[in-house]
């Protein structure tokens, strides 16, 4: 027990210790009041000058809320402030540009698909002025975040492709009213006139469906051309095969390198496959560009009779008027090789070919293919409009000239070549009748596509720079100029596969060359299975030293089997 000395001294202690926690508290409760106040004061001062500042930036304003009409007021003072001007000064520069968009926005209205199905990569900023009117074109809050001087000014140099000039403008109003002609000297009262800045991007995911006897090589060859000297990446077939397992459909497993971390990405695929969407998707980009080639099957069934006279459907006939006339008897669907023989182009693009002019179906099972084609692919070109196909295709994935140049490959001598009898046409129509209506509705549809895109004047035009840039390339390249026989091509590398009754033509590099140009003239004329290999060695390295040395073991072990046994080996087919 405490003595009364120290119980005084522990209760003035604890009052004395309370009073000074009283004191320090009331203090600071006052000090915090201070400051509070002090940061409301700023706040108020800082919002008063933003305001203000606000304010003073919009001329006429006041302090009522902004309406939709009050906006579009403010909107058209800006525009008539900021643009005009430069829309004057801009418009002739841009009509040319005006006009490819507003055919691009036409034809995939056309076709069905919204702008974001282009393939080619693009970004298009509209501006709709009218004189006298509200703007209406740009959204109300998209306008205050375009500086329209600096967009319009800016980058239209590089956008506008060299080949549009002296084109007639056209602009497009909306989607309702596309290719709709305007001038390009003046701007109409009343009159919405479109300006559109495109930043086209070359197109470098591509898939093209190689359907057989339709210059398909040739444009292999410039597929091949182009991702080689960008160093793109090939959806190239697994093991060192020529096609993708074709005749059977696609899968994404017969792709070389599909799932292997060194292969992120693939860029083309272009190798004969029969075509199946949902596995392409599988090892392509979503935003990969499909196109195909088709041609007159009158004139593919006769060049396809020539090159595959070895297969059971006509190895037994004389002709080709034998064939046909026998068709019933000489062509059986489930024998293999003779899907050659019937609808190949239908085949090809992952349809049933088993169908005549007399079929009861024919009707349904046309509409549907050409329904699905549409769908999938983006371009269809058509063999007897080559040089218009490849400007078209230039147009469209936004290349250049150079990139679409080509000499003929896979081509057969004009001595294997005859005229049809037009009994024999219309026989090849009926026996052919979904390939021959696929080709009548996509040979309408790429004029229009022609018509929409490029225009015919400016085709004819452009249609002329490539024969002539062509006929430079032959003479700089060519020794005699043109394709030769295969007995006449004096490098075994470049000599074209030989099959069927065809004689496939190649060519001789012309010697006074340089080194560099000798290799891109060599690309130009290295036949498709020949260069084939050289891209699989160079994407595959390792897998093709593999498969290289062991091709030489084993054709060691045949010359040692040869040399003891003194007979050779028969050939594997």
């Amino acid at each position: 027990m405490l003595s009364p000395q120290r119980r005084w001294l522990q209760d003035q202690l604890l009052s004395y210790i309370s009073l000074c926690i009283r004191r320090i508290f009331h203090r600071k409760c006052h000090f915090l009041l201070i400051l509070l106040f002090l940061i409301v004061a700023c706040i108020a001062i800082q919002t008063l000058l933003l305001y203000q500042e606000r304010f003073d930036k919009i001329p006429h304003a006041n302090f009522t809320p902004i309406n939709k009409h009050s906006f579009l007021h403010l909107q058209n003072i800006l525009m008539d402030t900021h643009t005009q001007s430069t829309l004057r000064e801009m418009q002739d520069v841009t009509s040319a540009q005006t006009e490819i968009n507003a055919r691009l926005h036409y034809q995939n209205e056309q076709n069905g698909k919204p702008e974001t199905d282009t393939p080619s990569k693009s970004v298009d900023i509209t501006i709709s002025h009218s004189k006298g009117s509200k703007t209406s074109g740009i959204s109300p809050e998209r306008f205050l975040l375009l500086d329209h001087k600096n967009r319009l000014k800016t980058g239209l140099a590089d956008s506008l492709a060299p080949e549009s000039a002296g084109k007639s403008s056209i602009a497009s109003k909306d989607t309702n009213r596309a290719n709709t002609p305007s001038s390009s000297n003046s701007v109409e009262e009343n009159t919405t006139n479109v300006y559109t800045e495109r930043k086209c991007l070359p197109t470098s995911h591509i898939v093209f469906l190689k359907t057989h006897k339709t210059a398909s090589s040739t444009i292999l060859n410039i597929l091949y051309r182009y991702g080689e000297s960008r160093n793109l990446t090939f959806a190239l077939p697994r093991n060192k095969q020529k096609q993708l397992s074709y005749p059977h459909f696609f899968t994404s497993n017969f792709v070389e390198g599909v799932g292997s971390r060194n292969m992120k990405e693939f860029h083309i695929l272009c190798n004969h496959m029969r075509f199946r969407k949902t596995e392409v998707a599988k090892v392509m980009p979503a935003d990969s560009f499909y196109f195909s080639i088709i041609r007159n099957p009158v004139d593919m069934m006769d060049s396809i009779f020539i090159y595959y006279k070895s297969i059971p459907a006509f190895h037994k006939t004389s002709s080709l008027d034998d064939f046909l006339n026998k068709s019933s008897q000489n062509y059986n669907s489930s024998v293999p090789s003779n899907h050659y023989a019937h609808n190949i182009l239908a085949f090809d693009f992952g349809f049933d070919n088993n169908v005549t002019a007399d079929s009861k179906d024919l009707e349904e099972k046309s509409n549907t293919s050409i329904a699905a084609i549409e769908q999938d692919f983006h371009l269809i070109l058509v063999l007897e409009y080559f040089e218009e196909s490849m400007i078209l295709l230039k147009h469209t994935l936004c290349w250049s000239l150079d990139d679409i140049l080509s000499f003929k490959l896979n081509s057969r001598s004009q001595r294997t070549r005859g005229p049809l009898l037009p009994t024999t046409a219309d026989k090849i129509k009926r026996w052919n009748a979904l390939d021959w209506r696929i080709y009548l509705h996509f040979n309408r549809t790429f004029w229009h596509k022609v018509d929409t895109l490029v225009g015919r004047d400016q085709m004819k035009v452009e249609v002329a720079q490539l024969k002539k840039r062509q006929a430079e390339l032959a003479n700089k390249c060519l020794k005699d100029g043109g394709p030769v026989d295969p007995l006449q091509v004096k490098e075994a590398r470049l000599k074209p596969f030989q099959y069927g009754a065809a004689v496939i033509q190649g060519y001789n590099l012309n010697p006074n060359m340089t080194a560099e140009s000798k290799i891109k003239c060599e690309r130009l004329i290295t036949p498709e299975l020949q260069y084939t290999d050289i891209l699989y060695a160079r994407q595959f390295p390792e897998l093709a030293a593999k498969r290289k040395k062991a091709k030489a073991a084993i054709k060691s072990q045949k010359l040692e089997i040869t040399h003891l046994t003194g007979k050779p080996l028969e050939r594997t087919p």
